[in-house]
């Protein structure tokens, strides 16, 4: 969000438990992505307040770290609502706007895991959604690039975040060939690279210190 504000965007921001901002730039609206109603506010508030919608950043993620023959039906839901459901809602409403002024871009936050499985991080539900999310990133990358409408990916390693407590971070760290966990500025760099390349759709950035490329 900052990251955008300092390009001069304005930005509806959505979580559930996300407060008001008190800069006049940034619309913050609670709402549980796997809802439709959130979808649809979050993109009538924006054509309502901002007039219209330039990118959509779908960070929204779930991970569980489970055996494979331990995930559960709650597990299940939950992931799949999120990651998948919560992506397919609001992206299909945004580019729906997108087609009106033939020109957008759509960022997805998928995960190095996909291409690079671990068999000390289990994450069947991360690559089924996550790897989801990368193969629509080039289907529809495709089918909207007559429109002027990019779509891109970016695929972090493990990033520095309240997500990981601060006595996991030396092993974590482990996982990535530069040998550190990522920050939350490498993402943002790489979101924001995309943003100004004009001449990139369908691309995914991976932003995993390595991981990907090998161990």
């Amino acid at each position: 969000m900052t990251g955008y504000r300092g390009l001069g965007f304005r930005v509806v921001a959505t979580s559930r438990s996300i407060a008001p901002s008190k800069d006049e730039g940034v619309l913050a609206i609670a709402g549980d992505i796997r809802e439709l109603a959130t979808a649809q506010n979050v993109v009538a508030a924006a054509k309502e307040r901002f007039g219209r919608i330039d990118t959509l950043i779908n960070n929204a993620g779930l991970f569980v770290a489970k055996p494979f023959t331990q995930y559960t039906e709650v597990d299940y839901a939950a992931v799949l609502g999120v990651n998948l459901t919560g992506f397919f809602r609001i992206t299909q409403l945004a580019v729906a706007e997108m087609e009106k002024r033939h020109s957008g871009h759509v960022v997805q936050i998928t995960t190095s895991l996909i291409e690079h499985a671990n068999s000390h991080v289990p994450s069947v539900l991360a690559s089924l959604t996550k790897g989801g999310l990368s193969a629509a990133t080039k289907s529809l990358a495709i089918e909207y690039a007559k429109l002027g409408i990019r779509v891109n990916a970016v695929a972090p390693g493990v990033i520095k975040t309240p997500m990981h407590p601060v006595e996991t971070h030396a092993q974590l760290a482990k996982l990535h060939p530069l040998g550190r966990m990522g920050e939350i500025s490498d993402i943002v760099g790489a979101i924001l690279y995309l943003e100004s390349a004009g001449f990139v759709t369908g691309e995914t950035i991976h932003v995993d210190g390595g991981q990907s490329a090998g161990h």
